[in-house]
């Protein structure tokens, strides 16, 4: 997605002369080097400082900017989460961090660059919207999204190429889930680079007559709890898939809004998703997406069991 990023970046930052791209070194690798070439005088490198990074983008959006800073999303929730938690959430400034390389996309560089829980670092952080896109197209509709929706804003960057499945141009709005494909049997709930993955499953659960309902929920905080109660109750069983540990992303999310909305009904939730363990070097994304238990055949096997569970209420 880095070439749909920089072109997005780069065609909003025409529009908009406020918008300043913060850089950790990285440009070329995150496809920030595009908004560079076109805006050189609104584009800033610290070289290898994301801490620092972080503070400039304060600074700059204290003074009007409208500053994006980029960096590997590892990095940010690491070296720079201090200045995330206290100069940008605490104080609520509208800060939108570009979080590339995002998941275990960077497969080649092995578990220091994999970004495995940021998610469930973000979404606990006050203040903090959460969003992550899943094809190179819904993420040139995010750009303007995340740069005109108010607050600080994570927003998470794979580094793989993956089909897109939404159209040039398809609205999108921040906090709203959208219905990729209907069904009436169980739920498949997922964000990010996996959502191909989720469709191929559904397509193979359709052979078995079961109708699998594909929901993408791009914006992870605030959760569009009305889309969740509305896919428990229509029909009946969840699956969530996420590229993030199992732990205090995706699966936990959701599960906090049935457990908060249900009433005391029980509806199968079951997480298709990274172990809780550190990933490894692979020799492509859909090598590690395979290790990781993200074939479409484990998004059906879950789904089977779910509607299983679903049976035995």
């Amino acid at each position: 997605m880095r070439k749909e990023l920089g072109e997005a970046l780069r065609d909003y930052g025409t529009a908009n002369r406020d918008v300043v791209v913060v850089e950790a070194d990285v440009a070329s690798s995150t496809g920030t080097s595009l908004f560079r070439d076109a805006h050189p005088d609104r584009f800033i490198n610290v070289g290898i400082a994301e801490a620092g990074m972080v503070d400039t983008a304060v600074g700059l959006a204290l003074g009007g900017k409208l500053p994006f800073v980029s960096a590997f999303a590892a990095v940010l929730c690491n070296r720079a989460l201090e200045q995330i938690r206290t100069c940008v959430a605490y104080n609520n400034v509208g800060v939108k961090l570009l979080a590339g390389f995002a998941g275990v996309s960077d497969y080649k560089d092995g578990a220091t660059h994999h970004s495995i829980f940021d998610l469930a670092v973000m979404r606990a952080m006050p203040n903090m919207t959460v969003v992550v896109a899943s094809d190179g197209e819904e993420l040139r509709s995010l750009v303007p999204a995340v740069a005109e929706y108010p607050g600080p804003i994570y927003l998470r960057v794979s580094r793989a190429d993956v089909p897109c499945l939404f159209p040039a141009g398809a609205p999108i709005r921040i906090g709203r889930a959208r219905v990729v494909r209907e069904g009436k049997d169980l739920s498949l709930i997922v964000n990010g680079t996996p959502l191909h993955r989720a469709v191929a499953a559904a397509s193979l659960l359709d052979r078995e007559g079961i109708s699998a309902r594909v929901v993408e929920m791009h914006t992870l905080k605030p959760l569009d709890d009305g889309a969740v109660l509305q896919c428990a109750e229509e029909t009946g069983a969840i699956v969530t898939v996420e590229e993030h540990s199992v732990i205090g992303g995706l699966y936990g999310a959701v599960a906090e809004v049935l457990s908060r909305r249900m009433q005391g009904g029980r509806i199968p939730v079951a997480p298709v998703g990274l172990r809780d363990e550190f990933s490894r070097t692979a020799p492509s994304p859909e090598a590690i997406w395979d290790y990781c238990g993200l074939r479409p055949a484990d998004i059906a096997e879950a789904a089977r069991q779910a509607v299983r569970g679903k049976d035995k209420r």
